[in-house]
C-alpha cells in the first residue's frame, strides 16, 4: 500500500495496487506515450522542486503536482488537469524565475494533450 498526502489540501489517498482505483474499478495500463509525458513532467517538476533559486511556494507547488501525477486513484486525464491547475498560479507569479516558468510551461504543454 502506498499513502500519498496532498500538501495543499491535506487530503490522504491510499493506493493499494498500480492498476486498481480506490473504487475497485480496474484501470487499464497507461499508453506508453502518456506514461512518457507524465514521467518527463515529473522529472521537470523535480528539477524545479530541488532548485534552491526557486521560491519556496513554487517548489511546494511543483511537489504537489508530482504527488497528484503519482496518485493512481484518478484517471491520467484527471491527474494531468489537476497538476496543470496547481501549476497555473506559480507560472504567473512575478517572483518565479524565468527558467522555472519555462519548465512549468513545458510541463503544462506535456500534460495538456492527455485525455480520457
Amino acid at each position: 500500500m502506498k499513502t500519498l498526502i496532498c500538501l495543499r489540501t491535506g487530503s490522504v489517498v491510499v493506493v493499494s495496487t498500480p492498476f486498481v482505483r480506490q473504487d475497485n474499478l480496474e484501470v487499464s495500463p497507461l499508453d506508453p506515450e502518456i506514461q512518457q509525458n507524465i514521467d518527463q513532467s515529473k522529472h521537470l517538476l523535480r528539477q524545479i522542486s530541488e532548485d534552491s533559486s526557486v521560491p519556496r511556494n513554487i517548489r511546494r507547488a511543483a511537489n504537489e503536482a508530482i504527488v497528484v501525477l503519482e496518485t493512481e486513484a484518478d484517471s491520467p486525464a484527471v491527474r494531468a488537469q489537476n497538476a496543470i491547475s496547481i501549476l497555473d498560479e506559480p507560472s504567473q507569479d512575478p517572483n518565479c524565475p524565468n527558467h522555472a516558468r519555462t519548465k512549468i510551461w513545458h510541463v503544462s504543454s506535456l500534460l495538456e494533450p492527455i485525455r480520457d
